[in-house]
């Protein structure tokens, strides 16, 4: 099970370096030339070379985003889906702890309020935090 989330882990890095190692060989293509590194002279048309590694590069970019071989919204889903889920986790959180505030402060109102109709009356309590869970 280790190993093949390893695998996982790996297979998942291998698009955003792959369009990486793709965008500084253009930029190197592009910019430099024989006199710059005398190795570019066994590459025949270096132009023409960058123009096929820039094709590759947003063949890559579209993989990388998941337009290409899945549905668009299912990259940016699977990458948010974690802080989705702690921004949903901390939303119920706060509205718990608000509920739970309002309730308690209708159960101080309750016993602080000292009429004889709210001590005759032990409805007023229940419907008063009734809304409140």
């Amino acid at each position: 099970m280790v190993n093949r989330q390893v695998l996982l882990n790996f297979l998942a890095l291998l698009p955003s370096t792959t369009l990486t190692v793709l965008t500084i060989a253009v930029a190197f293509l592009r910019f430099y030339d024989e006199q710059d590194f005398q190795f570019l002279q066994l590459i025949a048309n270096p132009r023409d070379w960058s123009n096929r590694l820039t094709v590759a590069a947003l063949v890559v970019a579209l993989v990388n985003f998941g337009v290409v071989g899945r549905s668009p919204c299912v990259a940016w889903n699977s990458r948010n889906r974690e802080a989705n889920r702690r921004a949903k986790s901390e939303e119920q959180a706060t509205r718990r702890a608000r509920i739970e505030t309002e309730r308690d402060l209708a159960l101080l109102r309750f016993w602080a309020d000292s009429s004889e109709s709210t001590s005759q009356n032990p409805g007023f309590f229940c419907r008063a935090t009734q809304d409140y869970g």
